[in-house]
């Protein structure tokens, strides 16, 4: 058996008329992320890791933008669907590691919750994922809160 290391980046621009869905969780803020699926850019970057770890084409290969019959898509059912291509390619998920970076709003309170759906999606223990958050420091789009980004990576055991 190897483990596998892959590392995912996702970021999407801040638009009004749009749900805020991090990490599986709808999130009280007044602008919500731009996107054909729900634009939840943790779970985006959690899947590529994924997909890299065992060497799959990205999620937007998996999931194209040009898809009409996945608009809107909830980015759980995304990861649900990575977990069983890891499935078939006899891979088993070790861990993530997630870090969204966005000026607003502060998570803090809904991580245990995007664990849960994350780590349920994925069938393995809430503790095998990690989530934190950090601002950009007023630096560039993310820092000027046009959008937010996250990046991720993922160990994975496969045959």
């Amino acid at each position: 058996m190897a483990t596998r290391c892959g590392i995912g980046y996702d970021a999407h621009r801040l638009a009004s008329n749009r749900k805020l869905i991090l990490g599986g969780v709808e999130i009280p803020h007044g602008l919500g992320l731009e996107g054909h699926s729900d634009a939840d850019v943790l779970c985006h970057a959690i899947a590529d890791a994924l997909l890299g770890a065992i060497g799959e084409r990205d999620i937007g290969h998996h999931f194209p933008n040009s898809d009409e019959s996945i608009r809107g898509i909830s980015s759980i059912a995304i990861l649900e669907r990575v977990r069983e291509v890891l499935a078939k390619a006899n891979g088993r998920i070790v861990n993530v590691d997630a870090t969204l970076l966005a000026e607003a709003p502060k998570i803090s309170a809904q991580i245990d919750a995007m664990r849960e759906k994350i780590a349920n999606a994925l069938q393995i223990d809430a503790p095998r994922v990690s989530i934190k958050a950090t601002t950009n420091e007023g630096l560039g789009a993310i820092g000027r809160a046009e959008g937010m980004a996250a990046m991720a990576v993922a160990s994975v055991e496969q045959d």
